[in-house]
């Protein structure tokens, strides 16, 4: 998957601004299609609620591309995950303390 950009930094800067919907919350926009947009967004007002769905968008995101490394097609994420060895599946649950530390969000579960 070729990687585009499609915004300057001094733009994304300014946009993160807009992200904040003030007394509604956060929103999270998702799957980017030029020059259609955005096909989701998802309103947050709890830090944690946001958290998870961020990191279930990184997640998904990093056995997509793990599955597509190993040329595996039609293939649950939770499949992917179980091919992996203890020490990968390790490395990429440690990612979600290292963001909840970050963000400063305490975790009750780990995936």
């Amino acid at each position: 998957m070729e990687k585009k950009t499609y915004i300057t930094e001094e733009e994304r800067a300014k946009c993160q601004k807009v992200a904040d919907v003030g007394r509604y919350g956060f929103v999270m926009l998702k799957y980017y299609t030029p020059p259609h947009g955005f096909e989701e967004d998802e309103t947050f007002t709890d830090s944690k609620a946001l958290f998870e769905a961020l990191w279930q968008e990184w997640i998904h995101t990093t056995l997509y591309l793990i599955a597509k490394e190993m040329q595996l097609e039609d293939i649950l994420y939770e499949e992917i995950f179980n091919l992996l060895s203890k020490e990968k599946q390790s490395a990429i649950i440690g990612r979600k303390s290292d963001f909840a530390q970050k963000a400063e969000i305490s975790l009750k579960n780990k995936f």
